[in-house]
């Protein structure tokens, strides 16, 4: 199982969806899944990101509300967490 690792703005991130109201259950679900390297749904549109973020991967926790992460051999990092207007301006 990977480990989860806070990386970047991702904390910043957090506390904004936090003060947004958003539900945590369901990021916690997404963070569980990818820990345990799971397949995610195909709802949640995870995907390979280009350009500022090359290398990373997206997944769709809500149809506005992204997650950007990436994995090591044994860490989940966790990049960003927001809207597309918040990460892709």
């Amino acid at each position: 199982m990977l480990e989860p690792v806070y990386r970047g703005k991702f904390e910043k991130d957090l506390l904004k969806a936090i003060k947004r109201q958003k539900d945590l259950s369901k990021l916690k679900k997404i963070i569980l899944l990818l820990c345990e390297e799971q397949a995610l749904p195909l709802r949640n549109r995870n995907h390979k990101l280009s350009g500022e973020y090359n290398g990373y991967r997206e997944c769709h926790i809500e149809p506005d509300w992204l997650l950007i992460y990436t994995k090591t051999k044994k860490e989940l990092w966790l990049i960003r967490l927001g809207s597309h207007a918040d990460l892709f301006r």
